[in-house]
Formats: structure tokens, sequence, C-alpha cells
């Protein structure tokens, strides 16, 4: 498997150009102060990242169980330790899935499956945080 390379690239200030697969992301330590408001913060992306992993999986083992969904959202809650470095000390995930009531149990292990075998994001991230989640079902 070919090597995955990014580069970040100092703008000024605390203001970095991030390149990968063709793109560019804009990285500040203050997203906030981005007067284009596209800049995102490094740790962020880390959460982001966990959200798109795990979302991908759920949104592919749904209809391999014949579940139909009409949304899907990913929400993660993390809270940053006090001392430096500041790191995400929980992380709490929330499936919340358009489907029929009936299918909770579908979803719920698919959400499994993608939490214990399939997302390498979340693999990575859960030997530094202690990472729980829950499924709601939303009309």
């Amino acid at each position: 498997m070919p090597n995955q390379v990014v580069d970040v690239v100092w703008r000024n200030d605390l203001t970095f150009d991030a390149h990968q697969q063709g793109r560019t992301l804009t990285i500040m330590s203050s997203p906030h102060e981005d007067p284009d408001g596209k800049a995102v913060s490094p740790k962020q992306l880390l959460l982001t990242g966990l959200a798109g992993c795990t979302g991908l999986d759920v949104a592919s083992i749904l209809p391999k169980m014949r579940v139909q969904f009409s949304s899907l959202r990913v929400v993660v809650e993390a809270t940053l330790t006090e001392d430096h470095p500041r790191t995400y000390a929980t992380m709490h995930m929330v499936y919340e899935v358009g489907c029929n009531e009936d299918d909770r149990e579908s979803v719920e292990r698919a959400v499994e499956l993608s939490v214990t075998k399939y997302c390498g994001v979340h693999a990575m991230l859960e030997k530094a945080s202690d990472i729980t989640h829950e499924v709601r079902i939303v009309a």
C-alpha cells in the first residue's frame, strides 16, 4: 500500500496551508479569527477524521444489513485535559440515524462493527482517549 503524504507550510503568524490529495486547507490556532471563515483547528481535524471515518463505515454497513436510512449524522464532543500538552481525555460520539425504530438493533450493530473492527481512526485515538458512543434514531 502506498504511503500517504500531507505537507503543511507556514503562511504567516499562526496560519498554515495543509496540502493533501491536491487540496489545500487553512489551519489556524484560532480559526474563529479567520476573516474568510474557512480555517480549521488541528485538534478539531482529529475529531472530524473520527466522525468521518466511522460515518463512512456505518453508511456502507447499513445497506448491507438492508436498513434504509434517510440521514446519518455523527457528532463528536470531546474534553481537553487542563495540563499541557492539552489532549482529548474523553470523546463521546452520537450517531443520529434517520430510520425506523425497528432497525435500532441493526444500527447499533453497524456502529459496533465500525468502532471495534473497521474505523482505523477510532482504533488509533482510543489508545489515548476514553471514547464512548450512543445511537439516536431520529425522524
